[in-house]
């Protein structure tokens, strides 16, 4: 058995970048810094900011891009991803990110808000609609790998590394 769950809280590094793929599904990607401080070998207090490349699907994707900004404290839930594509020079490039299912806002009361399926309102963005994506890894940079991609369908068999 194997488990992919993340969970993160942090700020975002900027505003999220809404895009269609080119059958009409939403995605929205943005960075996420979390952060943690320490004492180093000395004592002094230090601060380690980590950052986190965000992906979020269908109506999560819309409600990120209308909701969220530059700055905005953010508690996220989904899945660690690697993705690989190609530059303009042919060369194989790989990132990785966070594929978000939930997400809640965080801050002031004027901007709560979110999105949490345990609230209610359905299960958006977390890709579960039946829809499949191409999986050909013929990603483009300037896709930067989505091109006609869709979240696919959750199926445990797929998780299976063997």
């Amino acid at each position: 058995m194997s488990i992919n769950k993340v969970i993160l809280v942090g700020n975002l590094g900027k505003d999220p970048e809404l895009r269609y793929t080119p059958s009409g599904v939403p995605v929205a990607t943005f960075p996420i810094a979390t952060s943690e401080r320490f004492k180093d070998r000395n004592g002094q207090q230090q601060e380690r900011t980590e950052w986190h490349n965000i992906v979020a699907w269908r109506q999560l994707a819309e409600i990120c891009g209308k909701y969220l900004h530059k700055g905005k404290q953010v508690y996220l839930e989904g899945k660690i991803q690697t993705r690989k594509y190609q530059d303009r020079d042919g060369n194989d490039r790989y990132i990785t990110e966070i594929v978000a299912d939930q997400m809640q806002m965080l801050g002031s009361r004027g901007d709560e808000g979110g999105f949490s399926p345990q609230r209610g309102g359905g299960d958006y963005g977390s890709g579960r609609t039946g829809e499949s994506r191409d999986t050909s890894g013929g990603e483009s940079k300037k896709d930067a790998g989505y091109g006609d991609r869709e979240e696919p369908p959750f199926n445990p068999d797929d998780d299976i590394p063997f």
